[in-house]
């Protein structure tokens, strides 16, 4: 049988951590899946990367697989040891990867531990081998708004369908999603069974949807912590003054303290996106100057060079 090098498939070191494998994986996974690729051949590669993320993701697996060291030479099949079924229990992505084609080579029975892109398993009274469905990893884009309260979403995808000659093809799915409140970008919502159907009988795999907030100018966000910049007028900040402020969880009541300058976080605990651990609300006060375009504006701030004789270069030193 072909040997295939995992740590290749993935374009990690053989020294690379849990991590940075998990990271390599959800970034070709993103990239070469079909619903969103234009690769030719984008379902073959979206397989092969996740049967090498079921082989390395998973502890075992990956030290029965690095105790192949470099694999046979070119032009030579892999010959597994002789003890190799005793020693260990492999899942696979697919019927034909490379751990599919041992176990079967090895005559193993028993059950099949699943891993992320498929597992298999033993069918029924027949004996049959059925295979777990492939799960399908996709982006959803979200306002800052749905964090704070919630949001339906319609999520249209493009999954594989056999018909009643068993030819394969493929077919639109929409699916009517719950995205709940206090979720952060980078999370992933799970639907259980929402993934590639099985064969064989095989459960079905998931989708998983990872948050994505629409970009806004007018916002920042550090993890369930949002920054969000107001302006206000120089007599605001300098004399202090009661401000509404539009926010994601709606209009709001500030006090600008007296004395305050460009760039004061006004901190409101709380008041972040809802999550498990709430966030907070940073009001960062952005002093805007009035415009001298007219005669009165220039007289005004003639005056307040003369009388008020402010230089505030001299905290700098300049």
């Amino acid at each position: 049988m072909e040997y295939k090098d995992y740590y290749k498939v993935l374009g990690v070191e053989r020294s690379a951590s849990a991590d940075e494998i998990k990271k390599a994986y959800r970034k070709l996974v993103r990239q070469y899946h079909p619903d969103v690729s234009k690769h030719k051949d984008a379902d073959a590669k979206t397989k092969e990367i996740n049967e090498a993320y079921d082989v390395l993701g998973d502890a075992e697996k990956r030290a029965a697989f690095d105790a192949l060291g470099q694999g046979p030479r070119p032009g030579q099949g892999f010959q597994p040891p002789p003890d190799w079924g005793s020693q260990f229990d492999f899942g696979g992505a697919g019927g034909s990867d490379f751990f599919s084609d041992l176990f079967a080579n090895i005559g193993r029975g028993g059950a099949r531990r699943g891993g992320m892109g498929g597992a298999g398993g033993m069918g029924g009274m027949g004996g049959g081998f059925n295979t777990r469905g492939e799960d399908i990893h996709a982006a959803i884009s979200i306002d800052l708004r749905d964090a704070y309260q919630g949001a339906t979403r319609n999520v249209s995808l493009r999954v594989p369908q056999q018909d009643a000659q068993g030819r394969t093809g493929t077919r639109d799915k929409t699916l009517s999603v719950n995205i709940p409140k206090g979720v952060t970008p980078g999370q992933q919502l799970r639907l259980g069974g929402q993934g590639h159907p099985g064969t064989g009988g095989g459960a079905a795999g998931d989708l998983y949807l990872e948050i994505q907030l629409n970009p806004d100018a007018r916002y920042r966000l550090e993890g369930a912590h949002v920054y969000q910049n107001v302006p206000v007028t120089p007599w605001e900040a300098a004399l202090g003054a009661a401000i509404s402020v539009p926010t994601p969880s709606g209009s709001i009541e500030v006090n600008v303290p007296a004395g305050s300058q460009g760039g004061r976080k006004l901190r409101l605990k709380g008041r972040g996106i809802p999550a498990a651990q709430a966030g907070d609300l940073y009001l960062v006060l952005d002093v805007v100057l009035p415009p001298a375009t007219s005669d009165r504006a220039r007289e005004l701030y003639e005056t307040m060079a003369r009388d008020l004789a402010f230089n505030p270069r001299e905290r700098t030193g300049a």
